[in-house]
Order: C-alpha cells, then structure tokens, then sequence
C-alpha cells in the first residue's frame, strides 16, 4: 500500500503542491496564490488562472519536496484534482500529475476537488469519528454532505443558484470593497450591526425535499436593493446584517441536518470556513447540540494540495491507480457509494 502520495491542487486560483504520508500526516504544503493577478477584474479569469499555472507549478513542486526532505524515488503515488473547476487550470495539473507518475512508475490518483475538502479535516483530526455532516461553503460551492464511512457520502443537498462565497464576493463588488469579498466584508462587519437590517434567510423554513438546499441569489438582490433605496447606509451595518443572514442560514441548516441522520459531529470546510462568524457559532451550535465540532485551521480552509493527497490515499485504497485517459472533468459532482441527492 502507498504510504506517501504527492498531491497537486490547481482546479481555479490556486497553485498547490503537497507531500502526505497516509492521509494524516502532513510533511510539505505549498499555496501560490493567485489573487493579486485576478484582483483587478474582480474576479477568477481563466486565462489568466491556467497561465499562472503552467509559470508556478514546477517551483511549487520543487519546494513541496524539498520542505517535504522527499526524494523522487520515494514518493508512492502522485494525485490531482481532475475536477470541478475551470479546464484550463485542470488541465496544468492533471498533465504534470500524469507525466510524472510516468516517469517515476508510480500509480496516478484522479481526485474529485470536493472530496478532498471531505478529508481536509482528518489531516488535523485525524480520530473524528464517523458518521459526520461536513458544511462545505466555498466560492464555487455550498453544500451539506452525510459523510457516512470513509468514500460513503451522500449529498443531503446544494446551492440552487449563488454559492456562499459567490455571494460575498458580488456583494463586495457591488460596495465597491474589491476582490475577494470574504475577508473584506468579515473585516468590515466585525464593526457593524448585524441586526440592523432584516435581510432574508433563503429556503431557511422548507421541509420538504428541498429541506437541505440553499439559495443566495434572493439575499445578493436584497442587498442591492436596500443600498439603492437607502444610499447613505452605513457600509459596515450592511455588511455585518448581509453576513449574518448567510450564517444564520449555513448553520440553522447544518445543525438540522446533523440531527436528521444521527450524526456524531459536523465539519466544516471550503473558503467561506475562514469567515469568523460562521467558525464562532458554528462551533457555538455544536455545544448547544452536545456534538462534536470541527472547524479547520484557516490554512485547511482554502484550496490546497495537501487535502487532495488525503483523498487520493483514500481514494487510491479503495479502488486502486486511475487510468492514465482520466481527463479534466469540470463539471464533476460529487458521487460516493451509497451517494443519493435529498
């Protein structure tokens, strides 16, 4: 069985390299980021992401192995994130995934990006005892995952339109804050009154199918609409009432879905982790609940290449080497055994 995988991460913004020994001990993570390249448009650019890719990945690599004290001949498996994500950027990393398990007769590791934000939390929690309901709250993605064994999960439900993290980012934009809208809009309402303006909780009352599914876009337009209506409007308030409607939401529904199937504790993952109010009752939540919590560090909450090392162990024991045709999916869901949408 390999012991020690080399996992690469560039599925957007992010260029990561990571050596990991048997999906709990960390020996080398690496992140360059991208943000001042793409902050000028206000957003990811893809052309811009997937080229920035092809100049950063060999030096993070290089450093990955040797902050790692790893020589080539002693890494078992190399794994990268085949989707979702934009295609370009897939497409760097999936290739030099490739090229090098080649050259070192190793077995290449297809990894779906959202299940290794299922396994960043065992890199620091190694003993979390399943089943779990992990949160993940991302940029791209907002969904709560029944985490039932390890590769058995099944999607409790989704986003129907804005993830979290796309909603901080227009709503940022549209404040004239700059790019990226969390850490921004965290900071700016650290000052503010969250319960100055009512804005809505999307989808927070449903009990049906949808029970489990999300929407931001009604709370991005509401935002909008009152700034318009009230121009003078202090800027931390509404950032303060905005972000707290967005965690009142992920965490009243988090915590109903941690009850519904029984589980031990809930997790939480993805970029939009990193926001302070959304840790803070989070974890609040938990102990009222009397289930354990975790929330990861802040360097465990972004894309990273060591969580995708993780998932490759894992996902490497269960169904041995991916074919070396494996292509960039971007549009990958998320599918365990046992997966079914609620």
């Amino acid at each position: 069985m390999a012991d020690r995988i080399l996992g690469i991460e560039t599925s957007c913004d992010e260029t990561a390299a990571a050596v990991v020994d048997r999906a709990t001990h960390v020996r080398s993570s690496v992140v360059a980021s991208q943000i001042d390249q793409h902050a000028r448009y206000g957003g990811v650019v893809p052309e811009i992401a997937s080229r920035a890719h092809v100049e950063m990945l060999t030096p993070v690599l290089a450093q990955a192995l040797v902050e790692a004290g790893t020589a080539d001949d002693e890494i078992d498996a190399v794994a990268a994130t085949v989707g979702p994500g934009l295609v370009g950027s897939l497409l760097v990393g999936v290739s030099a995934a490739k090229a090098l398990a080649l050259v070192w007769e190793v077995p290449f590791v297809a990894v779906n990006h959202l299940e290794g934000h299922l396994y960043a939390a065992f890199l620091e929690q190694p003993d979390l005892e399943l089943p779990l309901v992990v949160l993940l709250v991302s940029g791209g993605h907002t969904m709560l995952v029944h985490m039932q064994d390890h590769g058995h999960y099944r999607l409790l439900g989704s986003t129907i339109d804005d993830a979290a993290g796309e909603a901080f980012d227009k709503v940022a934009r549209f404040l004239g804050l700059g790019y990226p809208g969390g850490p921004v809009i965290d900071k700016l309402a650290a000052t503010g009154d969250p319960g100055a303006i009512a804005f809505p909780r999307g989808m927070l009352d449903r009990t049906g199918d949808d029970r489990h599914a999300f929407s931001f876009s009604g709370l991005k337009t509401a935002v909008v609409n009152h700034v318009r209506k009230h121009p003078d409007v202090s800027a931390e308030d509404v950032a303060a009432s905005f972000q707290d409607a967005v965690v009142d939401v992920l965490v009243t529904k988090a915590r109903r879905a941690a009850r519904e199937v029984g589980a031990t504790g809930l997790c939480l993952g993805g970029g939009v982790a990193a926001n302070s109010a959304l840790r803070e009752r989070f974890v609040q939540a938990c102990d009222e609940d009397g289930i354990r919590a975790f929330v990861p560090s802040r360097a465990m909450c972004t894309d990273n290449a060591a969580m995708i090392a993780a998932a490759g162990w894992w996902r490497l024991r269960a169904d041995g080497p991916s074919p070396l045709d494996t292509g960039a999916t971007p549009g990958l869901r998320l599918v365990g055994a046992g997966d079914q949408s609620n």
